[in-house]
């Protein structure tokens, strides 16, 4: 079966929308509508009118998608495509961790579940925790969850002392300094570029840090010809298209090959994607209480992010 030509035609037919993380397979990528990180997914969700929007990314990513459209059937071409940084913040221990610290806000990173998203105040990307952070008066308590690289990180490059809950991605924090250090030997004229959910230690031999748009955006503008890339290999199927001429070296996770997969993101597959489409299953599905909770942060994101002029 040629997958592709089925897909286009069933997208046509049920008036749907393929939405496509960057971290998914080029063939994937190139099928979708939109292409982009959490938050230019967010915003396409938040905005369409199809009538099936099929989510090619990992779990929390549809259920944004069902938060900002419930009146919109999501599907995910793999209900396994999970993820480990979401998952490292379980719901009830989160908010015995919560009431901790009474007084605090809590600003979620969006690689979160749908129910840590209700116990939030305001939601953030990669792209825009920095703006989000700082929107809030420098006295603020603040929580961050659940990833504590870039919440470390963001309190580094702001002065601020949030408390952060102890997450990490499984595919950013296994990167450790030792094969980046032997990378940079071996390639003296490429630059780093490190994703902020990376390790403090890989953070400080970078050259240039930033969300998986940012990166992509700064290789086509930068004049550097080779790039070391710390983060998951699938942006590096834009940057080729973006930057044909330009030579781009993944930092690998183990010695056994050179890439960095997400273990998640790689479950779903054409012949998936196909099958959730003809059949409309298996469906992100959430309670009318969640939703109406998890929307709140979400759009205080969103508005903030409008008004910082960081979208449209």
């Amino acid at each position: 079966m040629n997958y592709r030509d089925e897909i286009i035609k069933l997208r046509k037919e049920k008036n749907a929308i393929i939405l496509a993380h960057y971290y998914q397979i080029p063939e994937i990528q190139d099928i979708a509508d939109y292409v982009g990180d959490s938050l230019g997914l967010a915003q396409q969700a938040s905005q369409t009118n199809a009538d099936l929007i099929v989510f090619a990314g990992v779990h929390f990513m549809a259920e944004t998608a069902k938060i900002l459209s419930p009146e919109t059937k999501v599907v995910l071409p793999d209900i396994e495509a999970g993820c480990s940084l979401a998952d490292s913040c379980p719901p009830k221990e989160f908010s015995v961790f919560k009431k901790k610290y009474p007084g605090h806000i809590v600003i979620s990173y969006i690689n979160c579940s749908a129910a840590i998203k209700t116990m939030s105040d305001v939601i953030c990307t990669s792209g825009n925790a920095k703006q989000i952070v700082e929107s809030f008066s420098e006295d603020q308590k603040i929580i961050f969850a659940p990833d504590k690289n870039l919440g470390a990180y963001i309190n580094n490059i702001t002065g601020r002392n949030m408390i952060l809950w102890d997450g990490t991605c499984e595919v950013h924090d296994i990167l450790n300094t030792e094969s980046i250090i032997n990378l940079k030997i071996e390639h003296p004229d490429a630059k780093l570029i490190a994703h902020p959910e990376c390790k403090a230690q890989v953070l400080e031999l970078a050259d240039y840090i930033g969300s998986t748009t940012a990166m992509l955006n700064f290789t086509k503008t930068d004049h550097t010809q080779k790039y070391i890339v710390a983060t998951e290999t699938g942006i590096l199927h834009q940057m080729h298209i973006n930057s044909p001429e330009k030579e781009f070296i993944v930092v690998p996770s183990d010695e056994t090959c050179s890439c960095n997969d997400c273990p998640y993101m790689k479950l779903n597959t054409m012949e998936k994607l196909y099958k959730c489409m003809e059949n409309e299953i298996p469906e992100i599905q959430l309670d009318e209480q969640t939703i109406e909770l998890a929307k709140k942060p979400i759009n205080k994101m969103l508005d903030i992010s409008r008004k910082l002029n960081l979208i449209k």
